[in-house]
């Protein structure tokens, strides 16, 4: 099969791990995958074989690097004009964009040319404008849009059952719906592996954008109720440059406030390398965020044999089995947030039961073979689909 796959928002595989990951499954499969990115200007080939199956082209002007979706939306009609001929001199079997914007090019440049198209959001504009991540004043395009986009299609990938909920909410029928966690590389994130230095305490883990005040600030109040252990706390910029951090200055007085600095370590931003040693240095990854529409975090922590204790919210109710592979708490809950944390902490046994279950789980569930393979049933759908209408 011939597999377009459109990422109109990124310039390089590089900068998308997810986008990496399913391009290279896909093509181990023995399919032929071509990677449509964007432009940005720079001195890089239009044309380059990543790794054999995979082929990255680079599409646009160049012109102008777009920071916002406002700036890729406008850039729809440049980048979708030359997919249209492309694929009009070799048609791919089916077009899977990535992101609102890469479905509206998508669906512009497969116009008249039969070509079944299958859309993932990764994360929709409703549900950001609900828990607050997407501001009131911005996203009003995409918000009208993305519906209509999910009607459109051929097929639509949700993340998460959360997402699949919303989709039907928003009129895309439940029969175009597959849902198709994104994967994780269990190569990198495994069990077994170096261990990052950690105290004689328990060590709790969490990874976060320091923006997220009140959240972090909820995880900083269940410390204060988990005597003896320690938190640490990956985020934000580098460490050497956190003081100048005004998130971080403004975490840091909760902490005080509350008398557990020196129980809190702010390691900053920690890269990609060093987070399985992280992972698998802690009793549990915390992950407090309000918004979380794939619950990736929790599930590489879960892949390094790390059970978790997360918030009830988006793809994380799909990725931790609660009381299994970890713990589900509702949002805003420090009180309660503590008392499954001291629960836990308390129960080697159990903690030891709930880690072998979290790797297990990542294995099994979340692969990159498995999401290949069901992500290619998808495609089969959406092919057979417009087959269909076009008899």
């Amino acid at each position: 099969m011939k597999i377009a796959l459109v990422a109109q928002h990124t310039t390089s595989l590089a900068e998308d791990a997810r986008l990496r990951e399913l391009s290279r499954s896909l093509a181990g499969k023995g399919h032929r995958v071509t990677v449509y990115a964007r432009k940005d200007g720079a001195a890089a080939p239009a044309k380059a074989e990543l790794e054999p199956g995979v082929q990255i082209e680079l599409i646009g002007p160049g012109a102008k690097h777009a920071s916002d979706e406002s700036q890729l939306l406008a850039q729809v009609p440049a980048f979708s004009q030359p997919l249209h001929e492309r694929w009009r001199h070799e048609r791919p079997d089916v077009v899977h964009a990535l992101r609102w914007t890469s479905g509206l090019a998508s669906l512009a440049a497969a116009r008249d040319l039969r070509i079944p198209v299958v859309q993932s959001f990764d994360s929709l504009g409703v549900a950001e404008r609900r828990h607050h991540v997407l501001p009131v004043s911005v996203g009003t395009e995409r918000i009208r849009l993305e519906p209509a986009i999910g009607r459109s299609v051929n097929a639509v990938v949700a993340g998460s059952s959360d997402e699949e909920s919303d989709l039907t909410r928003l009129g895309v029928p439940r029969r175009s719906i597959k849902v198709v966690p994104c994967g994780v590389d269990t190569d990198e994130f495994n069990p077994e592996g170096p261990v990052a230095d950690r105290t004689g305490r328990h060590r709790l883990v969490t990874v976060a954008d320091l923006q997220e005040h009140d959240a972090l600030a909820t995880l900083l109040q269940a410390l204060s109720k988990v005597p003896g252990a320690e938190l640490v706390v990956a985020g934000g910029p580098p460490r050497a440059k956190l003081r100048g951090d005004m998130a971080y200055r403004r975490l840091a007085k909760v902490a005080e406030s509350l008398d557990v600095t020196g129980r809190v370590l702010f390691a900053g931003e920690v890269g990609r390398g060093a987070l399985p040693p992280l992972l698998r240095s802690a009793d549990l990854l915390v992950n407090v965020s309000e918004y979380d529409p794939t619950g990736m975090l929790s599930v590489q922590a879960m892949a390094c044999g790390t059970p978790v204790v997360a918030t009830a919210v988006g793809g994380q109710v799909d990725a931790v089995v609660d009381g299994t592979t970890g713990i589900l708490v509702p949002p805003g809950r420090p009180a309660l947030l503590a008392q499954r944390i001291r629960q836990l902490l308390a129960h080697p046994m159990l903690l030891e039961a709930f880690s072998v279950a979290a790797a297990d789980r990542a294995r099994s569930r979340y692969s990159w073979d498995r999401i290949a393979h069901e992500t290619l049933a998808v495609y089969d759908t959406a092919v057979d689909k417009a087959a269909a209408l076009a008899a």
